[in-house]
């Protein structure tokens, strides 16, 4: 008997050849080898989609370098104000608040901050002014009607409030109040640290050049910070770039409950918007971002852009085409639209406010009867007035006739036909009186037709 031999390697048993007969059957073809060679079966690498966080990396910086470089014809025609040579002459710099060098920051703030920056939430127009051009071709206004418009505005309107001057009032009323010890115990100061200051000027320093990508870190805080507007006033906001405003109203937005963006909106994002419009005669695009961003909090918006625009007596032609065409082009929910007509209706009149009425009467929201009671009182004030009004006040009578016809009582029906006897367009007052004849009244059946007095 012979002992079992064993593979040298392996240490395994070695198998038996089996009969004769089988492996001469198996000796006749050739046995295919148990390894197969590893083939690149690609035709084309370049054809292969990345998958993974560096396929959704590489698409992140594709889409940064398009914006980027349509943001740099955009920004040629809107250097910044009063230093538009000067800025542009030298090479924008780099300016960093922390210690850690670039390479050092983590991977997850670094994509946090690239998905803060890139999102694009609501969709805007790349070409601001062929949508408001379009817009202001659908006013047909001519220039006699634009001579006419100026009358209607406030000579003696006070000048836009900035946050640099309430600041500057509170430190004048401050110092009052310590000089003259009255009350002294409600004077309260707050100190801030040297290390604080020093930072928010740097903070402002690296947003009047911003343009694109991560955005510092104590920017970020400063909304959830009680004093948040001192801090502001110190980042020295006049000086911001476009770009910064905007990422400035999202992330204020964001962190702000309504009451305190309101105050953000009146005090920072109208006066800069008021002031590229007077400059330029035309908006920069990022602050048209801005302004669509800031409808995120239609309350605030209204609240602390276009009601004081309104009431300021002051708004122009062209500032009230450019706001009302980023009204025209949101959703806005029907309760703040509401609020906001019959605020505007209430107001002494402007140009600006018929704009504004149109563009919400176009909405075609179904409107609470005392709002349209309103508007009907906001026309029949004009009976009695013997000024020539322009074509912007019929075209908003038109359009409100032509949505809320039915909406009205036979007696304020009757009360517009009174208005349109003294003041006629040779076009828009008969389709007024038309659309006026031709309806049902509030709480009357459809064969009731109104019976007026012509």
């Amino acid at each position: 008997m012979g002992k079992i031999k064993r593979l040298q390697n392996a240490g395994g048993k070695v198998p038996r050849p089996g009969p004769l007969a089988e492996q001469i059957e198996k000796s006749e073809y050739a046995q295919p080898s148990a390894r197969k060679k590893v083939r690149n079966q690609r035709s084309d690498g370049d054809d292969e989609f990345v998958e993974g966080q560096m396929g959704r990396s590489i698409l992140k910086q594709s889409q940064a370098q398009l914006q980027e470089v349509l943001f740099e014809d955009m920004e040629k025609d809107f250097p910044p104000l009063g230093e538009a040579v000067q800025k542009y002459e030298r090479p924008p710099q780099k300016v960093s608040l922390s210690r850690k060098p670039k390479d050092a920051i983590d991977d997850e703030e670094s994509s946090d901050d690239e998905k803060e920056v890139n999102e694009m939430d609501n969709p805007v127009p790349c070409n601001v002014d062929k949508v408001v051009n379009d817009f202001e071709k659908e006013l047909d206004l001519a220039e006699d009607d634009m001579k006419i418009l100026e009358h209607f505005m406030n000579k003696d309107a006070q000048p836009q409030r900035k946050l640099a001057d309430m600041f500057r009032d509170k430190i004048t009323e401050k110092q009052t109040d310590i000089q003259s010890q009255v009350n002294a115990s409600t004077v309260q100061t707050v100190n801030l640290s040297p290390e604080v200051q020093e930072m928010c000027s740097q903070i402002g320093n690296v947003l009047s050049r911003y343009r694109s990508g991560p955005l510092p870190k104590m920017f970020k805080v400063i909304p959830k910070m009680r004093n948040w507007e001192e801090l502001v006033y110190l980042t020295d906001p006049d000086k911001w770039s476009a770009a910064a405003l905007y990422q400035g109203v999202r992330i204020f937005v964001s962190n702000l409950k309504e009451p305190m963006a309101q105050r953000f909106f009146n005090l920072v994002l109208l006066p800069r918007i008021r002031d590229d419009i007077s400059y330029y005669k035309r908006l920069n695009f990022h602050l048209y971002q801005a302004m669509c961003k800031a409808l995120f909090k239609p309350g605030a918006f209204f609240k602390g852009v276009l009601l004081p625009l309104c009431m300021s007596g002051t708004c122009t032609l062209r500032e009230a085409i450019i706001v009302g065409s980023v009204i025209a082009k949101n959703h806005i929910p029907i309760l703040h639209s509401a609020a906001t007509i019959l605020k505007i209706a209430e107001m002494d009149y402007s140009g600006a406010n018929s704009i504004f009425l149109r563009i919400f009467f176009d909405k075609k929201y179904a409107l609470p009867y005392r709002v349209v009671d309103a508007c009907v009182y906001h026309f029949m004030r004009f009976q009695h007035d013997r000024r020539e009004l322009p074509v912007l006040w019929h075209q908003a009578l038109l359009v409100f006739v032509q949505r809320y016809k039915e909406d009205m009582s036979p007696d304020q029906k009757q009360a517009i036909m009174d208005v349109i006897k003294f003041h006629t367009h040779f076009t828009i007052t008969a389709e007024v009186r038309r659309e006026l004849l031709n309806s049902k009244c509030r709480g009357q059946d459809d064969d009731t037709q109104m019976m007026v007095d012509e």
